[in-house]
């Protein structure tokens, strides 16, 4: 059975800006989304509203506080955050960061590659996925353009290499559509290597010189840009998390609050998640 549209919603890191964990909690519960992804700290830059500075990596005090109130508030970390694959870090590196996201309750962590040797980033992703695997942990891929797994191709050889169950694709509707893809691409893969659905909208072609900009700052609320989300949605299956990655960078900086930036991104999504055929 299809969890409920309100059940799948999610809200994704990048979309709040380095909100404190507690505020972002209770923001997603606010707005009836039980599903968050979380990294363990801020993102360097990324503080259009001037967040005081906070680490769960650092401070046992606040992933307590964290976990306390993603109990009360009935909201879990579907993605935890930070697992790059990089040229100078082992995957091995990241077991304390793995084990955090244990303790903080997280059931996927989210890996995105950036090393330009393929053959030692597929071996790395698998030591990764072995190690959360481990845990109880699965691990989905991200790809898309300006990563060195850039496309859907690129990623189902990844996912090949590693040969685990729990190991999956995460869809970035952008990062999807805007590398070649497209609902037809997703209809033709076996519904069980897709693991997690981050959903925005964009234009069909890029309008700014830099791509990763664009994604990190200047995503647009589901329907309302060119990117055929209702085909790419009905081509995936009905019981993923279907989390809310709209960074709107121009809209924080001019002081523009989280509930209501991500607020509109929520009721467009359930208007999307609506009209989707049974």
């Amino acid at each position: 059975m299809s969890a409920p549209a309100t059940d799948r919603l999610g809200i994704e890191f990048l979309s709040v800006f380095n909100l404190p964990p507690v505020e972002y909690v209770n923001l997603a519960a606010d707005l009836g989304c039980r599903h968050i992804s979380a990294g363990l700290g801020m993102v360097p830059g990324y503080n259009p509203h001037a967040y005081p500075a906070w680490s769960l990596r650092d401070d046992r005090a606040l992933r307590q506080q964290m976990r306390a109130v993603m109990r009360a508030r009935d909201v879990s970390i579907s993605l935890g955050e930070g697992f790059s694959v990089r040229p100078n870090i082992d995957a091995r590196d990241r077991a304390a960061d793995l084990a955090l996201m244990c303790e903080l309750g997280a059931t996927r962590i989210n890996a995105v590659a950036l090393d330009p040797d393929l053959a030692r980033c597929f071996d790395q992703l698998a030591v990764l996925a072995e190690m959360a695997a481990a845990t109880g942990v699965e691990t989905t891929l991200e790809f898309g353009p300006g990563l060195s797994i850039g496309d859907l191709a690129t990623a189902l050889a990844a996912v090949r290499h590693v040969g685990r169950p729990d190991f999956r694709l995460l869809i970035d509707t952008m990062h999807l559509c805007r590398s070649g893809s497209g609902a037809a691409d997703i209809a033709a893969l076996d519904p069980a290597l897709i693991g997690y659905v981050q959903l925005c909208d964009a234009p069909r072609v890029s309008r700014r010189a830099s791509y990763m900009e664009e994604a990190m700052g200047a995503r647009m609320v589901p329907g309302s840009g060119e990117l055929p989300l209702l085909d790419v949605l009905a081509a995936l299956p009905r019981d993923l998390v279907v989390s809310l990655e709209v960074p709107q960078l121009a809209l924080a900086q001019a002081g523009v609050p989280p509930q209501q930036r991500v607020g509109q991104c929520v009721l467009a999504a359930r208007a999307l998640l609506a009209q989707l055929p049974a």
